[in-house]
């Protein structure tokens, strides 16, 4: 005879068995949420939008139309500044630029910037993927920051230090020698370890200076940004025979929102007016391949 009580222990037992089974199966099969030891960095926004020159009167200034238009009012200040990489742009090359800067009157200004791609407007992704490479919004020595362009948008992290221009009137550089000097003196963690420990700062060593170049920068405010500015930056043209102007348009904002409503409008005022560049110039990139 068949007892009962033996019997539910046995179906029990077999019951448990399954459970086990299936949760052991379906803990092998459930995609793997990341897991991310601090939150994604918040980013501000940097919109730019490129103009040809019909935008530029005959000294390669903004024309009066252009300045109305997008709210520029201030005179134009005068900013040099260039790049540091190897020939083989090695550090570009892994999503790093690192540049010296030297506005008119201030100090030197030493940025190391990681660049992420964003793909189909997925921001979220590129914040994903900075984070797991430990730029989160825990490390508050970079600012992270998205460029909005054209058609195109790049996440960066930037860390910003300063260097005493005394000895340097005006805009004036240092030798490549010696900028590069004060940039590997100051490089921080993340770059120069990315990929073994030193590997940034061997890298810088073996750099050179690409540049100096030296731009125009207007400034204004427009719609919820009152950080508007056209930059106005020659460049050696592709065949090094002569000079080309890079004109951009650009408005800082701290949100989503308000950047994607200036981009917008931005796109329509320049397309309606026949200023329009419909694409991206990457201004790192020419004076990086140029020079």
């Amino acid at each position: 005879m068949l007892n009962t009580s033996s019997a539910r222990r046995s179906l029990t037992a077999s019951a448990l068995g399954l459970a086990v089974s299936l949760t052991a199966s379906f803990a092998v099969l459930a995609p793997a949420t990341p897991a991310f030891a601090d939150a994604n960095a918040v980013p501000t926004y940097e919109v730019k939008i490129d103009l040809t020159t019909a935008a530029l009167d005959a000294s390669h200034a903004p024309t009066s139309a252009v300045k109305a238009a997008f709210g520029i009012t201030g005179s134009a200040k005068a900013r040099s500044y260039m790049y540091f990489d190897t020939d083989a742009l090695d550090l570009n090359a892994q999503g790093w630029d690192v540049r010296l800067r030297h506005k008119s009157g201030s100090d030197f200004e030493e940025s190391y910037k990681k660049r992420f791609a964003v793909a189909n407007g997925d921001i979220d992704a590129a914040l994903d993927e900075a984070n797991a490479e430990g730029l989160d919004s825990s490390d508050t020595n970079y600012d992270a920051q998205v460029d909005w362009g054209y058609a195109k948008q790049t996440l960066s992290f930037s860390n910003e230090k300063s260097h005493s221009a005394s000895g340097y009137s005006g805009t004036s550089m240092p030798v490549g020698s010696t900028g590069r000097s004060w940039l590997v003196n100051e490089i921080p963690g993340k770059l120069d370890d990315w990929l073994y420990h030193n590997w940034g700062s061997d890298t810088l060593q073996v750099s050179r200076a690409h540049g100096p170049v030296t731009s125009q920068v207007w400034s204004g405010a427009w719609e919820s940004s009152d950080d508007a500015g056209i930059e106005v930056l020659p460049v050696k043209n592709s065949a090094g025979t002569g000079t080309e102007y890079v004109v951009e348009l650009s408005f800082k904002a701290d949100n989503y929102t308000d950047a994607a409503k200036l981009h917008n409008d931005a796109i329509a005022v320049a397309s309606g007016k026949g200023w329009l560049y419909r694409g991206d110039v990457l201004k790192t990139q020419l004076i990086l391949d140029r020079y």
